[in-house]
Parts: structure tokens; C-alpha cells; sequence
């Protein structure tokens, strides 16, 4: 811990004397930013940069001395990437609801929103591992003044304002984007027969819009008067290209970074978030985060050694890491 306190002091006084601390990817020697362990999982991250700092979300899937297996959402935070400060858990402990999967944080009126799902799992333990959650699964939204207050969770009625909750389905892994071609209208990507898609203007009334063939996991983001969305299948992450959201083609190959070479995530790589971080004072490329399981495959490793990642490309097809071959 000492020999960290020097490089937070620069920091901490760049910060307050008007100048803005440069991000050196060349200092990250490790891609793991959050190591799992056999009773610990770092899952489904969510990034956003505000104020020079990066704000890391995500699930955090711990396991108790009772063998009971608890999910939450918990966030991190970091002016360089390299330093990050203890996880904060923002959601409660009850298996019944394990707000999880952070998809992603727009701003809206003034507002943070955060969109994140329910996994419920009641009763869970070691001796049913693995198990997934239930049909009860639904999306929400939570608001902030700050980033790191949370309101509660307030459902997402996706389907429309008449549907009741009992009837929407299972959904999972929510994102939230502005429309690129019409300001102020929003969709929502949730997981649902492949991807499903709503919209809205006010974050309240949703009209459900039709679904495509995607995996799990979705980030999108808007390029060269597109849409790219990254999905996550078995292994990998795979991207798709559309302009009217109706239309999707596949993009290059699957994405597997370093997973050849890396024990933590010979299992799966998965869960791929990516950010536009060109303007970002040192850092000039997209950023990716990710999770990784291993070294078994993820169905045995799901509440337990998986670990949170990050990679960077100039183009969205050429992937960099640290300590690359």
C-alpha cells in the first residue's frame, strides 16, 4: 500500500492546482483491474468518465462463510486506471432481488441514470452451483445527483406502460443510448428472445420496437452514422453494424483478446463494454471492459473467479492489452 501513495499524491495535487493528470497506458503491466478468487466474482462491467475520473460499475458476486451466494452492484473509481479505491456496494443484500449487471450511465435531466437487472436466486448456495436466475428477472433504472448516491431501483416497463410486470418475461443486461438520428428519443437493449429494443422520450413510457439476433451483455455505440453493437455469444465478443437498427450485419471476427494465453480467463471472455475514450487526456483509443472466468469454463466458475479486464484499439478491430505479445 505505501509505495501506491506516492503516484495518488501527484495526482490528488494535479487535481487541485488546475491540471489535468495525463492516463499512460503503458503504466497498466496487469489487463486484470479487479481479480476474482474462489469466493469472489467481478462480472459485467460498466464505465463512464466524468471529471477526470473513471467510474467503474459492475457486478460483485460474493461467497459467505454459510455458503450462501450474494450478488450486488458495486462501483469503483479511478484517476488513472492503474489505482482504484475499495468497492462500494450501492444495492442490498436480498437473493430475492440481486440487482446486478450495470449495463451502462447516461445523463438525463440533469440526472445520472443507471440501468442495471434483478437476478433473482432465492435461497442460493455452493451446493447448487451453478445456477442462473430465475423468470422473475426484470430491468431497472436507478438516478444520482453524483455518480455515487443512488436512488432505488425503479422498474423498466419496456414492453409498455399497460404490461404487467407478471408479463414482460425474463430480461436481463439492459444498455441505454441516445437515438443518433433523433435527439432526445432513447432506446433500450435488453436481453430477449436474442436482443430486444424499446424506446422512449421521457425514460418512463416505453414502446417495445422488435428484436435481433445478438447474445448477451449488449453495448452499443454510434460510428460513421452507425450503429456498432458488441454482444456476447458462448465465448468472445462479436460485434454488428446497422443503420436503422432494423438491419444489423456482422463485423469482423469474434473478439478473444489474450484468452489463449491467460489462465483467468481460459473459461470465457464475455461481458464486453466499450467506451469512445479519443478525447480523454492520455488515453486516445477506445477502451474495452470485460470479464473474464477461468481457468475452467464459466458454468463452474460462475459466482467465483472472474475477474474484471481491459484492452484498447485505435479502430474497434485491432485490440491492445497490457503486457501483449
Amino acid at each position: 500500500m505505501i509505495k501506491n501513495i506516492k503516484p495518488l499524491l501527484v495526482i490528488f495535487l494535479l487535481s487541485h492546482i488546475g491540471c489535468k493528470p495525463t492516463i499512460d497506458l503503458k503504466q497498466l503491466n496487469n489487463p486484470v483491474l479487479f481479480a476474482g478468487d474462489e469466493r469472489t466474482a467481478y462480472r459485467d462491467p460498466a464505465v463512464i468518465f466524468h471529471e477526470e475520473t473513471f467510474y467503474l460499475f459492475f457486478t460483485l458476486v460474493e461467497i459467505e462463510d454459510d455458503g450462501k451466494i450474494y450478488s450486488y452492484t458495486a462501483y469503483s473509481k479511478s484517476k488513472d486506471l492503474l489505482h482504484w479505491t475499495i468497492p462500494v456496494k450501492i444495492t442490498p443484500k436480498d437473493q430475492r432481488l440481486n440487482y446486478s449487471s450495470p449495463g451502462n450511465i447516461i445523463r438525463f435531466e440533469n440526472e445520472w441514470i443507471l440501468c442495471l437487472q434483478t437476478y433473482p436466486r432465492p435461497g442460493y448456495s455452493i451446493a447448487d452451483m451453478p445456477a442462473y436466475g430465475d423468470e422473475t428477472a426484470r430491468i431497472f433504472t436507478m438516478s444520482s445527483p453524483d455518480l455515487e448516491k443512488w436512488s432505488a431501483p425503479k422498474l423498466l416497463k419496456v414492453k409498455g406502460p399497460d404490461v404487467l410486470e407478471s408479463d414482460m418475461g425474463r430480461m436481463i443486461d439492459p444498455y441505454l443510448i441516445e437515438d443518433k438520428d433523433e435527439k432526445g428519443k432513447f432506446w433500450c437493449f435488453y436481453k430477449q428472445n436474442g436482443v430486444s429494443m424499446s424506446w422512449s422520450y421521457d425514460l418512463q413510457n416505453w414502446t417495445f420496437y422488435g428484436s435481433a439476433d445478438a447474445g448477451e451483455n449488449v453495448c452499443v455505440l454510434t460510428k460513421n452514422d452507425e450503429y456498432i453493437l458488441f454482444h456476447s455469444p458462448s465465448n468472445g465478443i462479436g460485434m454488428k453494424r446497422s443503420k436503422n437498427l432494423k438491419d444489423w450485419t456482422n463485423w469482423d471476427d469474434l473478439i478473444t483478446l489474450g484468452q489463449a494465453e491467460w489462465e483467468w480467463a481460459k473459461g470465457r471472455i464475455t461481458a464486453g463494454t466499450v467506451i469512445d475514450a479519443r478525447t480523454y487526456n492520455g488515453v486516445n483509443k477506445y477502451l474495452m471492459f470485460f470479464h473474464g472466468s477461468g481457468p475452467r469454463n464459466e458454468k463452474w466458475d460462475f459466482d467465483k473467479n472472474s475477474s474484471i479486464g481491459i484492452a484498447w484499439s485505435d479502430d474497434l478491430l485491432e485490440w491492445e492489452w497490457p503486457g501483449k505479445k
